[in-house]
């Protein structure tokens, strides 16, 4: 299943080849087209559990060059950023890169780098011995472009499954730490979405009927059931299945909250249960607003600094912008926006953040002023 905005997928660079950002998770595979102008063309994403297999992303390929066929042309230029090296398909890390890598370059053609942040954009053959700064790393690359146009900000892009918490100040990413690791310490990275996240992972106790109950250690229910009932998860963005494989539907839903704390569907009404979904999203704002909280007391100049969200969830980084518990709400921009991409677009861009970032920082050939000293062979690495 795929879903994006469509395009033109005529509409090439300068040099007579389109640009195309690859965001590669280990749940979903983001891609987006762009001209060497920086005009995102089209946005799409499917669903891709690699760690299922490697065959997974293999017919998501396929997809791919059925939806833009310029893509597997020799002419294309594909730039890369992953984070499904951490899928336990992998035995660790460095084989993840090196496996998802080796996967790509047999199929995209000679003008495929791997995005590596200061280290530059690597081939496939140098992430065996770069494949740390390739790793994860999916988040930077959004929060650099972003630095580009927005010099004091806080990224937040809640996905369906992760939330990015980045700040950029003087133009340039301050993030304390750059691993996955180091960023579950530092509050940058807080694992929780709004799709595949189970409940039980979200609160030990919740308000019900007046009073507060345990909750059920048990993959019943998702954040995607949450979100179906408040209303502010789009379908195209729910593209797992359910935690039972039940319909995706509000009833469905409510009996997969009930299960959370031991009550069937039938026990109340589903304005009842419209709100327990509530309290459930009021649970996870509380905890992505703990960890907003611990990034900008690390740096004190971003108190006031605009949010930006990206994401699917991005709703969220919405609601956290106008409740701030500041003299002011902070600002709130969009990503969509932010990109300059259509307002019938802009959705889709946002959604899948890292890849149009990742297209537009290939297609304009921006590299960071400190890594200089590489930059132009990657700019050569690039155009040949």
């Amino acid at each position: 299943m795929s879903a994006g905005f469509g395009a033109d997928a005529s509409v090439a660079t300068a040099d007579g080849a389109a640009v195309f950002g690859w965001d590669v998770g280990g749940a979903h595979v983001k891609v987006s087209m762009a001209d060497a102008a920086g005009a995102v063309l089209d946005v799409a994403q499917w669903a891709c559990p690699l760690w299922q297999g490697l065959d997974h992303l293999e017919r998501t390929i396929d997809l791919v060059f059925e939806r833009w066929p310029a893509a597997r042309t020799d002419a294309a230029l594909h730039a890369v950023t992953m984070t499904g090296e951490m899928v336990d398909l992998f035995e660790d890390r460095a084989h993840g890169v090196q496996a998802i890598a080796a996967a790509l370059a047999q199929r995209l053609g000679p003008r495929l780098r791997f995005y590596a942040g200061d280290a530059g954009w690597l081939t496939p053959q140098s992430c065996a011995d770069g494949w740390r700064s390739v790793a994860s790393a999916n988040w930077l690359a959004t929060a650099s472009w972003i630095a580009s146009r927005v010099p004091d900000a806080l990224l937040i892009d809640i996905g369906s499954t992760t939330t990015d918490i980045i700040p950029i100040a003087g133009g340039g990413v301050v993030a304390r730490a750059a691993t996955d690791a180091g960023r579950l310490a530092t509050g940058e990275l807080v694992y929780q979405g709004v799709v595949r996240t189970p409940l039980c992972g979200l609160a030990q106790r919740i308000e019900f009927a007046g009073e507060t109950v345990n909750v059920m250690n048990e993959w019943f229910a998702t954040t995607a059931d949450v979100y179906r009932l408040t209303g502010e998860l789009a379908p195209h963005y729910d593209l797992y299945p359910s935690a039972d494989q039940g319909p995706k539907t509000e009833a469905a839903s409510r009996t997969r909250l009930a299960r959370m704390i031991g009550r069937d569907a039938h026990e109340a009404g589903s304005g009842e249960w419209r709100g327990f979904a509530l309290r459930w999203r009021e649970l996870q704002l509380r905890e992505i607003g703990a960890n907003l909280a611990r990034v900008t007391a690390a740096h004190p100049e971003l108190a006031a600094a605009p949010l930006v969200g990206a994401g699917c969830g991005r709703f969220l980084a919405a609601a956290l912008a106008s409740m701030e518990a500041s003299e002011a709400p902070r600002a709130y921009i969009d990503f969509g926006t932010l990109a300059g991409v259509p307002a019938n677009r802009s959705d889709w861009a946002a959604t899948c953040a890292p890849s149009v970032a990742i297209a537009l920082l290939a297609a304009t050939r921006h590299w960071d002023a400190g890594d200089a000293s590489r930059s132009g062979a990657a700019r050569a690495a690039l155009s040949s």
